[in-house]
């Protein structure tokens, strides 16, 4: 059972790693492109900013689900790490809990809308595209970002409750310093 896991670990991962960094970097080249056309050339790419936008929402709801995994969203530990190590536990799996059940939610919702897009026959105006094609990340990237949730839930609650550490962005900073004072 934890080959399966791994392995859906690993697919998860690189569809979000793939679509955040695709969309970024199209969106950028598009972007770039349709710059130097309407500046150098007195031409544009109509569909290009509708596409670019796009683009970019992709990769930012990719990336965000990716940075469940990497525990690289905000969070604010000033009022937790005041507690002992079990109610701080607590706190952190209640969190992630209530995380999950709201990414389902987003992704149920999104899931709906791609049907009542598709019901409307509505198409973009730029290229021409069903609406529902480009709203297709809200459920795709909301369940992904479920998924990342709830392994991160798991991980907290096999952990030992002394063992959690909170990420704090002071010790980061003051750890990178003093390792690099310890280079020179």
């Amino acid at each position: 059972m934890k080959r399966f896991f791994e392995i859906i670990d690993l697919i998860v991962g690189t569809i979000n790693q793939t679509m955040a960094v695709l969309g970024l970097s199209v969106g950028v080249l598009l972007a770039f492109i349709n710059v130097i056309l309407r500046y150098v050339f007195d031409m544009s790419l109509t569909w290009a900013a509708e596409l670019t936008n796009y683009l970019f929402i992709w990769s930012a709801l990719f990336g965000a689900a990716y940075g469940f995994k990497q525990g690289a969203h905000i969070s604010v530990s000033l009022f937790i790490e005041k507690f002992p190590p079990q109610i701080t536990k607590f706190f952190l799996v209640f969190a992630n809990a209530i995380s999950i059940a709201y990414l389902g939610l987003m992704s149920y919702l999104g899931y709906n809308l791609i049907f009542l897009l598709k019901d409307f026959g509505e198409d973009s105006v730029d290229l021409g595209i069903p609406m529902w094609i480009p709203h297709l990340v809200l459920p795709i990237a909301f369940a992904l970002a479920a998924y990342r949730c709830a392994e991160k839930l798991v991980e907290l609650y096999k952990t030992d409750s002394n063992n959690i550490k909170l990420f704090s962005e002071h010790e980061a900073v003051i750890h990178e310093v003093t390792s690099q004072k310890g280079e020179k």
